[in-house]
């Protein structure tokens, strides 16, 4: 009788070992949601989006009104809140700044990073882009204080390995960011918490690779170099899906 309660324990350990090593390899992360940065829509993202439907995840793109920091991580929650959770939470540019914070909800379980920047409490998107200069300074501002790239430098600028076609439609369909938007401190810094991945863009021309580098030692993001611009959502769309979902698999 020993005998026989002894094969029966074995052959439910061995069940549920194999239970348990199946469900390990199942992605822990089914809901990608994206916020796109300064100057664009969320429309850039359709490759992106294309890629990780197909692999079985779904995409949530949240379209930010670019207006300021408080207005930009509510209408991501807004998004978070309709979503099942855990989340991936990735974040373009200046929407590094909005995932910090809005990365907090407790449904998010990763921060993925493209080319974006990685604020602490207390410090503002303007502030960190001042740390280390950006490479190009075409930057300008309307009279109401709002940030967007003349049309003439934006491919020179973000979008150097797009086609000219593709970099000159992004110029024409900008979304300009208010100057206070870059002017509001962090109140919370998700990525203290939470597991954050990087896409470090080498060149960048809108955020310095040195400020990136910088940015993702400190946090201790799991970095990944990409030879690209600051468009390298649209320009390397597999290599930024492929790291959003190691980001969604590794996710505990």
């Amino acid at each position: 009788m020993l005998t026989l309660r002894k094969k029966i324990a074995v052959a439910f350990l061995l069940a549920l070992g194999g239970t348990i090593a199946h469900a390990a390899s199942q992605p822990a992360a089914k809901d990608i949601v994206i916020v796109h940065g300064a100057l664009v829509d969320g429309s850039g993202w359709r490759a992106i989006h294309d890629i990780l439907t197909k692999d079985g995840f779904h995409v949530t793109i949240v379209q930010e009104p670019l207006t300021g920091l408080a207005d930009d991580v509510d209408a991501t929650k807004r998004i978070l809140d309709q979503q099942n959770g855990p989340v991936v939470l990735v974040g373009h540019s200046y929407g590094g700044s909005v995932i910090t914070e809005a990365g907090a909800d407790p449904k998010v379980s990763a921060l993925v990073y493209v080319s974006a920047l990685q604020p602490d409490v207390g410090e503002a998107s303007g502030q960190l882009l001042s740390k280390f200069a950006a490479p190009n300074d075409a930057m300008r501002a309307t009279p109401d204080k709002y940030f967007y790239i003349p049309a003439a430098k934006f491919r020179a600028t973000y979008a150097e390995d797009l086609p000219a076609p593709e970099a000159q439609f992004l110029a024409d369909s900008q979304q300009p960011l208010a100057q206070k938007a870059m002017a509001t401190p962090i109140t919370v810094a998700a990525w203290r918490t939470k597991p954050s991945y990087a896409i470090l863009t080498t060149e960048d021309r809108v955020i310095s690779p040195q400020l990136q580098r910088w940015m993702y030692q400190r946090s201790g993001a799991k970095v990944t170099e990409v030879a690209g611009s600051h468009a390298s959502f649209i320009s390397q769309p597999a290599a930024v899906a492929r790291v959003i979902e190691t980001a969604a698999t590794q996710t505990n």
